[in-house]
Order: C-alpha cells, then structure tokens, then sequence
C-alpha cells in the first residue's frame, strides 16, 4: 500500500499498489484518521486476537555442525562442552541496535561468530555421579562485546543439580565477540554441557624419594562484616603453567593438597567480588595457611547513550551506568551527562536546554521512546526528568539521524524507559538464579529526594511494575547563594516528576508495557531589581510548565523475518507564565502521539522499514503582551498597552516513512531513506531523503598491525530535514501565517578507531546549510527569508571502563553563522561556542572508595553590548521615565572565557541485605563564578558581568535493597 497526501480541496488520497497499478481512492480527513487507527489497532490486536505466533528458530544441533570444545577431566567424571550458533535469527543482536542488521539475520557468511577462548568444567553434582546419572544440559547464552556470558538459560531443564551446575559454569566461559560488518555485536548463542562418567585407571603408587610434598590452605572472607565467601573459586597455579583449582566450602575454607615445593601464583574470585592475586611459597613437608577477604564489587547495569545509532544512523557512543553515575558536576544524572559529550555545547548558566551543533535549543527535539516531550530538563538544568534509575538508554543523535525522527532540524534526544528489575541477589550482593524479587531505592542530597519500588506483580507471571517519583527542595540552600551571586532572582524553582509502568516481557522479541510518567516545575517570586532600560519588566512573575504521558509501547517478532513496533501516547501540557500585569501567557494541549513500524527482511542482504509517525495536539492558547513590529527594537513596556488574544483548534502532522538496511558486504552497510511530513497548520509538505554509510577496513580476520586485527571503520551521511515553524511566528496577531518550514541539510563524515583494547579514537566533522529559515529582517513581520551555516571537528579520545579507571576527552572545535536575508551579511549566531574542551575521569580506589574530576574550559557566550559608553549611549525616554539603550549589534561581543573544575568522592558500603552509599559532589571547586551577561547602570554609562553560580557543594545519601 502506498500512502500518498493531497490536499485539493482539503481531500486527501490513498493509493494501493494492485497488479503494478495504482488506484486512487479518496478520502477525506476524518476517513484518514479513522484508517490511521485502525492500521495501528490491527497491528497491535491481531497477534493477539488471532493466536498468532513467530515462527521458531531452530536451536543448536548437531546437524549445524557445532564445534566440540572438551573441558578438563575431574575424577571419575569428565566434561564436555558444545557450542554453536543458532540458525537464521537465533543469533539476537542485544543492546540499544534497534533492529538486526541484515547479515546477523540471514547472512551467516557476513558473520564473524564467537569463538571459544576459555572454557569452565561444571561441578558434577555429587549425588548424580554417586547414582551414575549422566546429562547433556542444552543452555542459551548472550556473548558481549567484550566475549563475556551473561543471561544464562536453560533450554530443556533436565534435573538432578545439571541445570544448576551448568549455568554456573557458563558464567566462566570466555569468547572472542561476534562481529558484523567489523563491529562488534552481542549476540545470542546456544551452547551444550555434557556430563558422562568415565572409569579411571589406578595410579602407580609414587616413588619414595618423590613423595615429600607440600600443601596450600586458607580461608575466603567477605571484607568488612568477616563473613565466609562461599563457593569463592581458588586457582593454584605452578611455574610450567599447571592449574590447580578448588572451591571454598560452606565455611569459606579450602585446600590444595600435594604440591611440588616451589612459587605458586595463587588466584581468588566469585561473582559480585574483585578477584586477588598473590604469590605464595610451598615448603616440603608443611601446610602453609593463608586467609583472604574479597570486597564486593557493585553490579553495575548498562545504559547506553548512542551518538547516531547503527545500523540506521553513523555513530555509536557508549557510556556505562557507572560512567554517567560518577561523572563530576553531574550530580549523577544520566541526561545531564550527555553535556560531556562532543558536539553538545554548554548552555547559559541556570539554563536547561541542549545546544547541538550549533542549532538553536528548539532545534533539537525530547523523546521519552519515541513520545515527545516538552522539555528533558527541570528549571535550572540542575535535574532531568526521568530519573537515572529508570533510564534503560538514552540515544542521542546530534545530526543525520535516521527517518524515524522527523519535524526538528538539529539534534534528537530518545531517552528509553528500562524494564523493572526482578533480578535477585544473595547475601552482601552476590549474584542468584532467582529470579522474581523486588527492590527499593531512597536518596537524598542538597538538591532533591527520591524513592523507588520496583518488583514482579504477585500472581501475575511475566508481568512486572516500577513506581518511582522525585521531588527538589534546591530552593532551599540556592537562595542565599542567588543573593551572594548579586542576581536579583532571589528564589529557586520546585520541581518533581513521577513515574509508573507495568511490563510483560516474554524476551527481546516480545514486549508489551504501559507507562504513565511526568513533571512539573513552578516558580514565584518577585523581581526587586527590573532591569533599568525598562522598569515596567518587574513585580510578581509566576512562571509554570507540566506535562503527563500514558504510553503503551508494543514489540513483536511476528516471524523469524517480521517484526512490529507500535506506540500510542496521550496526555496533558500546560506552559504558564504572568509577569507585573502585561504579559501573561496560558497554553493548554492534548498531544496524542501515534508510532508503528514494520520491518521485513525480504533478502539476505537488506532489510526493510515502513513506518508513520502521527501527532494529533488539540491545543487552547490565551496570549497579554504589548505589540510591537517585529524586527525593531521593543520600547519600553511601560509605555506600551497590552494586547490580548485567545485561539484553540487542532493542529494535525501527519508523516510517512521508510528506510532499506542494506549491507552488500561485510564491510560495507549503507541506509538510505526518505520521510513525508505534513502541517495542516501551515499548509505544507516536506520531503526528507537522507543517507548514512558505515565501511570497515579490517575484519577479525584481517591480519593487522602485530598480528592484531585493528577496528577502523569510516562513516559517513547526508540528509535533510525540516521543522515546522513555531506557533507564536504562524499566529494571526503576533506573527505571520502561513510560514513554511525551517530547513537544513546536515553532511558527516568521519572515523572510529580502535587504539587498543581499552582506548578508542572517533574522529567526527559535520557542516550543516540552514535554509528557508524563520526570521525578521525588518519591521513588520516574518518571513522565510533566513539561512546560515554551521560547521565542525569532533574528537573524543576514550578509556574504556575497566575495573578501576574509567575517562575521556572530547574536544570541539566549531563556527555557527546565521543572517535574516539574502542580501544581509553572515554573523556569528547567537549560540556559537567556538571551543569545548572536557577532561574527565574516575578510579576506584578501592574498599568502595571512588574519586573523579570533570574539568571544562568553553568560550564565553554571545551577547548584545549597547553602544560605546563613551559616545552616546543611551537616551531619555520621557513616557517610560528611563534611559533606553541605543543597541549594538546583535551578538557582537563574546563574553570570557569560560573555565571551571568538579570533583566527585563516592563511598559505598555493602550489608548482608541491602546496600549504603554516599557522595559528595562539588561543582565550581575553585569558585570561579562565570561571567553570564552584562548589567548596566541607570543611564549605560557603565557596566559589569552578571555573574553566575559559585561553589555549589552536594552531599548525598543512598540506600538500595
């Protein structure tokens, strides 16, 4: 079917593709609509409705030809371990991809599939081998990017303590990671243990002049509460390289019996704990006693933030949880991380919003999974709206994203809701295979508190809930700090948002969840200082935004090749804003959101995407303010009468699109797509094609530098997109309608590169031509006359988390032009940051201590200065009993430089039940208060820097069960 817009006579058509024709049939706007739902009722009702079921994918066999790995033989029993990839789709690509690459899904050719490196013997249950029970124990496994096993299942459960003691077995297996196109993947893989007992042959007894031995002993410990480490594994290992291996009993002992005197290098872990490792003498004939005491290790889970998402989009970036949790001057939340990344640009102080590339901060669009929201931030960008708890990723794309997203033109942000955590955990935080328990979170710091409660539904399998909330009390302690500062704000904002969701989750592939979630900010307070050039901009100021979504979101592999994606949202918005008695602004909508995509491998190369994306916002609008001509200088408001004007309607925009993944080669995937948007409220329609490309030099198999296979992949895109013009610059009374929309056309090209194994290198340089831009250029209204340029190099040089260190750098170098006519000359935009330097990192220092530092150095921001006070700077204004200010150039003057320094300490402190944590966070630790604007005296004469925040200290605390 192919959905075509016409809008002669305020109809529209639909066109069905028959027998190679097309057959126009009319409709109009409400008979669209009502297609619309039922289009998306039927994808989400009729596997459902109709029993329907995906198609299986066959699990590992022996007809697939798996490779035979075999394990270490124990006394009187031995191991086996068989491992392959499932056929077709059995091997899942996890993470923040949203879907399978075309050769995972059915090119097995084009993949690299993970190789065993390190095999782990299970324990053969004691009773089975005494009984003579033998098993082979079918198990699924997720193989990392980094080879690790996690989420082992078992297939068939077959009793007897197999099961048990194959999954914890799996947990020690190492693979070398799977690869597609060069990159690598996490993939799903099946993998077999075998437990047979074989008969073993009486030794020769030993000769007497070789009999004197020597034995290694000890005890495991859990550091801190001196509790003994059960099943802690012990690897004892000699000079030539033999191992030794033993577990800890119930009392946390073991032994290894029999040893060549000598030096053993000694080898303690458990999961949840980090390992040790010690050199330790065995004399002939004496047992040497040690005792060790593990601390336990934080699990930590993954979000992931995704520069421009692959296979869809050109780059991948990604940030552990411990990352955006200890990054300094964060105060640990997830979204106001993403302001250490390149490309980002810092806002204004007390300012939250995101300036991307370039772009104006309307440019750049808010998702929570693909419903659009108001804002991501709080007042103040102190705080984001969804708590990092409940973040399972955040993608942020800061150019040439993919036709998924449409109506912006800079940069999108889709932060992704995770599923509630049903995980158990044993004693002090070692992990379990139990699954369905719940769990708890309380923190509180000098900036907001927080609880979450998190668990299974009782009674009710499959199906899970999370409900958290958030409330600040930063007005408190930011006062005196705003009366210190000189700001004639002398008052804070209170914020808090909620959350709530019900999930079932049947795996990956088979998702259903239902979420209602928001936030509302509220500021009041009385503006004692007016700024002189208007004393009419003062008195009471009441300034309010809130918005709530329910959200149903709906994933399904209707086949091994068909998968489905729905989400429907509805709910609330509401923006007030009153100030003295002439301006007052009121906006209520009721935005209801509608997304659907399906996706079809219909080759072994290439994969297809069909979506729409629809947003229905019945809206009511009540506007007070003085009008002036737009373009000009606004007079004083004192002088000026106040015009009211209210509106409501409906605005509707539509869009339709589609995207091929196609990936000829192994080292080449290319995506071209192309979007349709419609505004009913302007009357236009835009047409968005774009391209992304992804080549890999080398492949795993490539021989490379030192016999290394390097990763080096080159990317590049090309795009265009459009925005609608805002709804104030289309109003009848304040602006112009009838504007058409913003548009801009975003090029990329740049590199990854591997390093080594933990240092990775991303090269990145964009243009962007902005045209048919929304501005003023003279008095009397808008126009679509505007255009502009922005242009840059990003680069950020990463260390991979590892056990103890986790940092970067990410360095900006970018111009951003803009002018309001054709014929007027380019000047530097209102939001350009020539510079953007970060230098972060955190290391564990051990025994739950972690410190970190953020340091930043960024040019000054833009501002407008009057004329030279030296000439003439300002006149009387008689009416408005002032001196008004004769106006420089816009944007003329780049205020200084910009520096600061944040440091973070965390502490942790693990229980046998529940988990304590403490931080302190100081933004500013040298007091360098940044210079955020200019002030002026009564007559402009002179003048002095609007300081912003000084040292802003953070202390909290965090308890977890």
């Amino acid at each position: 079917m192919v959905l075509r817009w016409g809008s002669r006579q305020g109809r529209c058509w639909l066109s069905f593709a028959a027998a190679g024709s097309l057959v126009p049939v009319r409709l109009g706007r409400r008979r669209l609509h009502l297609l619309t739902l039922l289009w998306f009722g039927f994808v989400l009702l009729h596997p459902l409705a109709l029993g329907a079921q995906p198609e299986k994918a066959q699990g590992p066999t022996e007809a697939q030809g798996p490779t035979e790995a075999q394990g270490p033989t124990e006394a009187q029993s031995s191991t086996e371990a068989q491992s392959s990839t499932e056929a077709q789709s059995s091997t899942e690509a996890q993470g923040p991809t949203e879907a399978q690459s075309p050769a995972e899904a059915t090119a097995p050719a084009d993949v690299v599939r993970p190789e065993l490196l390190h095999y782990e013997p299970p324990v053969y249950p004691e009773a089975a081998r005494a009984a003579g029970v033998t098993a082979e124990v079918e198990l699924k496994l997720t193989i990392g990017v980094d080879g690790a096993v996690s989420d082992p299942e078992v297939v068939s459960p077959v009793g007897h303590g197999f099961d048990e003691a194959a999954l914890a077995a799996s947990l020690g297996l190492k693979f070398s990671p799977a690869r597609v196109g060069g990159v690598a993947q996490a993939v799903r893989i099946g993998f077999r243990y075998s437990f047979t007992i074989e008969e073993q042959q009486p030794l020769d007894p030993l000769p007497e002049e070789l009999a004197q031995w020597g034995d290694l002993e000890g005890r495991v410990l859990i550091s801190g509460v001196e509790e003994p480490l059960v099943a802690a594994r012990v690897v004892v290992v000699d000079a030539t390289g033999n191992e030794y291996p033993t577990t800890t009993d119930a009392e946390g002992k073991w032994s290894v019996r029999d040893l060549a005197p000598g030096i053993y290098t000694l080898t303690i872990s458990s999961e949840g704990f980090q390992s040790v490792e010690s050199e330790e003498h065995v004399v002939a004939g004496q047992a040497t006693a040690l005792t060790f005491r593990l601390i336990v290790e934080a699990a930590e889970d993954e979000v992931v933030i995704v520069g421009e998402r692959p296979p869809r989009e050109v780059t991948r970036r990604t940030l552990e949880r411990r990352e955006i949790q200890r990054i300094p001057g964060t105060n640990g939340d997830a979204l106001r991380s993403l302001q250490s990344l390149p490309g980002v640009a810092r806002p204004p102080g007390l300012a939250g919003f995101l300036i991307v590339r370039g772009s104006a901060p309307s440019d750049t669009g808010t998702f929570v999974d693909g419903t659009s929201v108001p804002l991501i931030y709080h007042f103040g960008g102190l705080s984001s709206v969804v708590p990092t708890e409940l973040l399972e990723k955040i993608d942020f794309y800061p150019g040439n994203f993919s036709v998924r997203y449409g109506r912006f033109r800079g940069g999108i942000v889709d932060a992704g809701l995770r599923k509630p955590n049903t995980d158990c955990y044993d004693d002090f935080g070692a992990p379990s295979d139990r699954d369905g328990c719940f769990h708890g979170l309380v923190q509180a710091d000098f900036i907001d508190g927080r609880m979450l409660l998190q668990g299974p539904i009782p009674g009710a399998q499959d199906w899970s809930f999370a409900l958290a909330g958030r409330r600040s009390y930063i007005d408190v302690p930011l006062k005196p700090i705003l009366e210190q500062a000189g700001s004639s704000v002398t008052s804070a904002p209170i914020y808090w948002d909620y959350q709530a969701i019900v999930e079932r989750n049947l795996g990956p592939d088979d998702k259903l969840s239902f979420r209602v979630f928001g936030s509302d900010d509220n500021l009041a307070l009385i503006l004692n200082d007016p700024a002189a050039q208007d004393p009419g901009f003062g008195g009471n100021l009441k300034f309010g935004t809130a918005f709530l979504r329910a959200q149903v979101l709906y994933r399904k592999a209707l086949s091994a090749k068909t998968s489905v994606e729905a989400m429907l949202s509805a709910g609330t918005q509401s923006v007030d804003f009153e100030l003295g008695g002439n301006f007052k602004f009121e906006l209520r909508t009721q935005p209801i959101d509608l997304r659907t995509e399906i996706g079809h491998q219909f080759h072994r190369t290439a994969r297809l995407n069909v979506g729409l994306d629809f947003q229905v916002i019945p809206f009511d609008v009540f506007v007070r303010a003085p009008q002036f001509n737009v373009g000009e200088t606004p007079p004083p408001t004192i002088t000026q009468v106040p015009v009211e004007t209210r509106a409501s309607g409906t605005d509707f925009r539509p869009a339709w699109y589609s995207d091929i993944e196609w990936q000829p080669t192994a080292r080449l995937r290319l995506v071209p797509g192309i979007r349709i948007d419609h505004t009913r409220d302007s009357g236009h329609s835009d047409v968005s094609p774009r391209l992304t490309a992804r080549y890999s030099l080398f492949l795993p198999q490539d021989e490379a530098w030192m016999g290394k296979p390097l990763s080096t992949v080159l990317k590049a895109g090309v795009g265009q997109f459009s925005q609608p013009a805002q709804y104030e610059e289309t109003d009848e009374v304040f602006g112009t309608p009838g504007l058409s929309s913003n548009r801009s056309v975003h090029y990329s090209l740049g590199v990854e590169q591997d390093l080594t194994s933990q240092v990775k290198l991303s090269l990145e340089g964009y243009y962007k031509d902005f045209d048919n831009s929304v501005a003023a250029p003279s008095p009397g209204g808008f126009n679509n006359g505007g255009s502009g340029r922005a242009i840059g190099m990003e680069t950020l040089l990463k260390y991979l988390p590892d056990e103890k260190f986790f940092g970067w750098v990410a360095y900006t170098l970018s111009q951003s032009l803009a002018r309001d006519c054709s014929s007027c000359a380019l000047e530097t935009f209102q939001f350009d940051q020539t510079h953007n330097l970060i230098v972060l990192g955190s290391y564990r220092l051990g025994r739950g201590w972690e410190f970190g530092a953020r340091f930043r150095i960024v040019s000054g921001s833009l501002v407008t200065p009057v004329a030279d006070p030296s000439g003439l700077a300002s006149f009387w204004s008689g009416d408005a009993g002032a001196y008004i200010p004769i106006q420089g150039e816009p944007f003329s003057e780049r205020l200084p430089l910009f520096h600061q320094l944040d440091l973070r300490v965390d502490k942790r402190w693990q229980f046998r039940k529940f988990r304590l944590s403490g931080y302190l966070d100081v933004q500013n630790v040298y007091n360098n208060m940044a210079k955020e604007d200019l002030i002026y005296n009564y007559n402009f004469s002179q003048r002095a820097y609007q300081l912003g925040l000084p040292i802003i200290p953070s202390l909290g605390l965090r308890g977890e069960f």
